[in-house]
């Protein structure tokens, strides 16, 4: 090495080190911007850049040996589909702490024959932390716990993603809190690593989620913009610094609140010692009051809403193709992979009769149909949120203690390579001919007489039954025992008024919606 340049080097290592230990000592004395832009260190002919692991001695010869060649987008094509193991080792302050029992072989493996290639795994670290909890030092237990999950996703050949999740809201994005939050992610980022250092690409990192401000849902200012973007920068460069594999893997960085429209608009992409190996992620819940909202009336969605008091005026397909978009032309147009690392909808179970139930289970369904669908089609990962809770207002699927399908339907709409049929709404696939299926009425409009066509997979309980706008049930066309084929139904609405009528297929756990219109 040229002596002047190793002089150098070894001048800004110390300089480094120093900063380290008074900020070990005091994070309030660390300077705001000492993790923006590391400088770089020779490891035989790469580069890697000297951050904490590097000033500690923790750091090792980069290992390119089970990383793969592949560019992020190539490589992100492998995670589709992706499934949260959601509210498990990110709760507080223990696994079984927000009530899922505890992560098992098992339930991976019922998500791995369900058809799921990744699996994000949330996790929160602080609750763990032993010792003087100023140093952050991670306790080796839970460091082992978080392994072991990491394991049973790699025992199936899937690819698994963990992170350094909400854990509290400690990472503000303030000028105020920039030195204190950079130096605890370099110190916990470090720790973790390291300890999974030796694992291969079927492991990726994961800063941060959904990084603002407390109560701030805007875009954010530029002070803020700025802070949050020094936070990838450090969690980049303190991985890479550990060196080995850690050198070569896959990580995923955060715009703030990891919102689209944020990501988007200001979100800087920080340098990396190494190309190829960024991913950006980001989440997607529109429209909020469909989604998420509990207290809602919104109960529809998309172009087959019925009801304008029950529907959005805003986030329909449309809207979702643009937003992907952005995201495509932002980013994956310019190497980066994108993971929709959270979306989905919540059951709603309790909304006062059966068919408002059903009704709202359709319009559940195609909207899982289609938004993952469009991710697809523009080269996004689609990963789905799951908190274990498959009740009223739950977002799981999986039965978490058994590995059981409570909603086989959502799991088919993600895992499913078909398309959503632009005339039913319908999921349909060619290597499934006899798929659960509701054809539209014909003729449509009718009076008084129409038919409906349907089909069952597999033999099982079902129902066809009609209702009006208002819920009311006004005709139960079949109810019982089907076994697997095509049907064809008459419905009379001679004793009815003209109006909207809606025929609801129950069928396999499966729900499928239709709108007929009675003109007289």
């Amino acid at each position: 090495m040229n002596l002047n340049l190793f002089r150098n080097v070894m001048v800004q290592v110390i300089a480094f080190a120093f900063i380290i230990s008074i900020c070990r000592q005091s994070y309030a004395a660390c300077p705001t911007d000492v993790f923006d832009e590391a400088p770089l260190h020779q490891h035989g002919t790469v580069k890697v850049p000297v951050t904490l692991a590097e000033t500690l001695g923790d750091s090792i010869a980069p290992d390119s040996s089970g990383m793969g060649s592949l560019s992020s987008v190539e490589f992100s094509r492998r995670l589709v589909p992706g499934w949260n193991v959601g509210n498990s080792l990110d709760a507080i302050p223990s696994e079984t702490a927000w009530g899922n029992p505890l992560i098992t072989q098992s339930l991976i493996d019922s998500v791995k024959a369900a058809g799921f290639n990744s699996v994000r795994i949330p996790v929160a670290w602080s609750s763990h932390f032993v010792g003087d909890t100023s140093t952050y030092t991670i306790d080796s237990t839970w460091l082992a716990r978080v392994e072991q999950v990491v394991k049973y996703v790699m025992n199936d050949s899937m690819y698994a993603i963990i992170n350094e999740h909400w854990d509290g809201g400690w990472q503000q994005p303030t000028s105020a809190d920039s030195a204190y939050v950079n130096h605890r992610l370099a110190v916990m980022w470090e720790q973790i690593a390291i300890h999974f250092r030796d694992y291969n690409d079927h492991l990726l990192f994961a800063g941060m989620n959904e990084v603002a401000v407390t109560n701030d849902y805007g875009n954010p200012t530029p002070e803020r913009a700025r802070v949050e973007s020094s936070f990838d920068r450090t969690f980049v460069n303190t991985v890479r610094s550990t060196g080995g594999r850690n050198y070569y893997r896959y990580l995923l960085v955060q715009g703030y609140r990891t919102d689209i429209n944020a990501t988007v608009g200001y979100f800087n992409i920080p340098t990396d010692a190494v190309t190829g190996r960024l991913m950006i992620e980001v989440h997607y819940y529109d429209p909020y009051d469909f989604t998420l909202n509990t207290g809602s009336s919104i109960t529809e969605w998309g172009k087959y809403a019925t009801d304008p008091s029950k529907t959005e005026t805003w986030a329909n397909e449309s809207y979702a193709d643009g937003q992907f978009q952005k995201v495509e032309s932002d980013f994956v147009d310019r190497g980066y992979g994108v993971v929709v690392g959270e979306y989905g909808a919540i059951a709603r179970l309790n909304l006062g009769s059966q068919s408002l139930n059903a009704s709202y289970a359709a319009y559940r369904l195609y909207y899982m149909q289609y938004i993952t669908r469009s991710m697809e089609r523009h080269e996004l990962v689609p990963v789905c949120w799951d908190n274990g809770g498959t009740g009223n207002f739950g977002m799981g699927v999986f039965n978490r203690s058994t590995g059981a399908r409570v909603y086989p339907d959502i799991i088919d709409a993600i895992v499913d390579t078909g398309e959503v049929s632009p005339v039913t709404g319908v999921l349909t696939s060619p290597a499934r001919p006899t798929n659960f299926f509701l054809q539209q009425n014909y003729p449509n409009p009718f009076n008084p007489t129409t038919t409906i066509s349907y089909s069952v997979p597999r033999r099982g309980n079902a129902t066809l039954k009609i209702y009006n706008i208002l819920g009311q049930q006004v005709a139960t066309l079949f109810r019982g025992l089907e076994s697997a084929g095509s049907y064809v139904a008459r419905f009379d609405g001679s004793r009815l008024p003209s109006g909207v009528y809606l025929a609801i297929l129950i069928a396999d756990g499966h729900t499928a919606i239709r709108t007929m219109t009675l003109l007289k």
